[in-house]
């Protein structure tokens, strides 16, 4: 996770988006767990060492190493690996870089996170992951080197001497308890700050919900953007002028598509360009109130890379999301919870990334923001499962059932949003050409649940039991 107070993304980002919700809102002790001897059995251990020693340093150095100590081969698409620090300043943002893997940087992966129980040692993580391309572990066998390195988005100096998972005498590498790995979601090495292991109770356990919850469902089973029906059920397709993205836009209605696929119906987002301003069409459909706020959100995305028509390279930003109105520069009730999907980058981003960011509030002139955001660097082409919850603690993200992010209390939302989905362009300037080309984004559903915290399996569950039944919209969310 990286908590930022100026980032590109967002002065590009934030006055567009407040103005679609005004749309809306108008119309150190440590944990008992695995012992070295109980990790090893389970056939997982991590190596460290460090090649940035010094207590103060411009970037951290935590290079790694996977061994598998089992007697069966692990993928290590299975396996994360978590490194523990104190942030430099509660605002402070932090990168995340691969130098140097046998296995292939573009096969390794590096996201933020915070800890639910910060210690005087660490209020942060970095997890490392791998993709399928990184193979799997025989039994005997490790990774090989994974020259890892992090620095503040700033590059002002960090102060490694208070990291909990930072050794300045590791000149070489050695099993490191520091450093946990989790294999399939369980841990099986390490040992993780205080209150932070998989044997310390949460702050607050998760809600079994019931059924007779408050809660909003649409498969989107809608004949045309011009379909009465999503009027009456509370939603909006975006015409009106304004940003985010490329300014002389259009936000297109007509461009807001309906069709059946495998069974259901899904929604398509079309955005277009011929490489101008006039030229280019952005889509947009967002709830008419803001009622909602605790809870569970859930959605299944399809996201692209590749236009459905022309030549690539376009900065598409692909999204679901929920967002209140800014009522004045720096208030302290804006609220918004983001997914954001990148294929072409941009924000000074080179490549495909998926955001996840949690906002307090920012001010557009001059641009300063206060925010918390999480991210992997890969493509994420294709359907996928987004869930974000929302308790009295913490605002948690998932992707396709797995743990994404978690953003602190700070950002707790003060009063009720509104749920969107849009497709845009950052610039024209990943793409200069002026032949037209265009990008879909498709939604299957979405579901909110009022004020209860589900798993990613709860959600299924739910979405299952409402096709199951033929149910294609129910709306029981109170307006107040």
């Amino acid at each position: 996770m990286n908590t930022a107070t100026s980032t590109p993304r967002g002065s590009r980002l934030r006055t567009g988006v407040a103005s679609a919700a005004a749309v809306a809102l108008a119309c150190t002790s440590l944990a008992a767990l695995p012992s070295a001897a109980s990790a090893a059995q389970d056939g997982l251990v991590v190596q460290y060492r460090t090649s940035a020693p010094g207590a103060n340093a411009d970037q951290s150095e935590p290079w790694l190493k996977v061994r598998n100590t089992g007697s069966a081969s692990v993928p290590l698409s299975s396996v994360k690996v978590r490194y523990y620090f104190k942030a430099d300043a509660a605002s402070a943002a932090y990168r995340f870089a691969c130098s140097w893997a046998v296995r292939g940087c573009g096969n390794v992966t590096g996201t933020f996170g915070t800890l639910a129980a910060p210690t005087a040692t660490a209020d942060r993580y970095l997890e490392i992951g791998f993709t399928a391309g990184a193979g799997s572990l025989a039994p005997g066998a490790d990774t090989g080197d994974l020259q890892l390195r992090f620095h503040q988005s700033s590059w002002a100096s960090l102060l490694q001497s208070d990291d909990y998972s930072f050794g300045p005498d590791r000149a070489a590498y050695g099993d490191w308890s520091k450093v946990t790995a989790h294999l399939n979601g369980a841990t099986v090495w390490g040992q993780a700050p205080a209150g932070n292991g998989p044997t310390d109770p949460p702050t607050e356990p998760p809600t079994n919900p019931p059924g007779d919850g408050p809660r909003l469902f649409d498969d989107f089973s809608y004949s045309s953007h011009s379909d009465p029906r999503i009027t009456a059920n509370g939603w909006s397709v975006r015409s009106n002028s304004g940003g985010p993205g490329v300014p002389g836009a259009t936000w297109a209605p007509e461009n807001v598509t309906f069709a059946a696929q495998s069974g259901n119906s899904v929604m398509n987002l079309e955005t277009s360009t011929a490489g101008t301003g006039a030229s280019t069409r952005h889509t947009e459909i967002l709830t008419q109130r803001m009622k909602f706020k605790n809870g569970t959100y859930a959605s299944r995305v399809k996201f692209s890379d590749a236009p459905r028509s022309g030549p690539d390279g376009d900065r598409v930003v692909q999204t679901f999301f929920t967002i209140n109105d800014l009522k004045a520069p720096m208030a302290d009730d804006y609220a918004e919870y983001d997914f954001e999907y990148l294929p072409n980058g941009g924000w000074g981003e080179p490549a495909n990334i998926l955001y996840t960011t949690s906002w307090e509030t920012y001010r557009p002139d001059p641009w300063e923001a206060v925010n918390a955001h999480s991210e992997v660097r890969r493509s994420y082409a294709g359907w996928h499962d987004l869930v974000v919850t929302i308790d009295d603690n913490q605002i948690t993200y998932y992707v396709d059932g797995q743990h994404f992010g978690t953003h602190g209390a700070a950002y707790l939302p003060e009063r009720p949003m509104s749920i969107n989905f849009n497709q845009w362009l950052i610039d024209l300037e990943g793409q200069p050409s002026t032949t037209p080309r265009s990008y879909d984004q498709q939604v299957d559903y979405v579901l909110h649940v009022k004020d209860q915290v589900l798993t990613p399996a709860q959600v299924n569950a739910m979405v299952g039991a409402y096709r199951s039944a033929g149910t294609t919209f129910e709306d029981t969310v109170p307006a107040g």
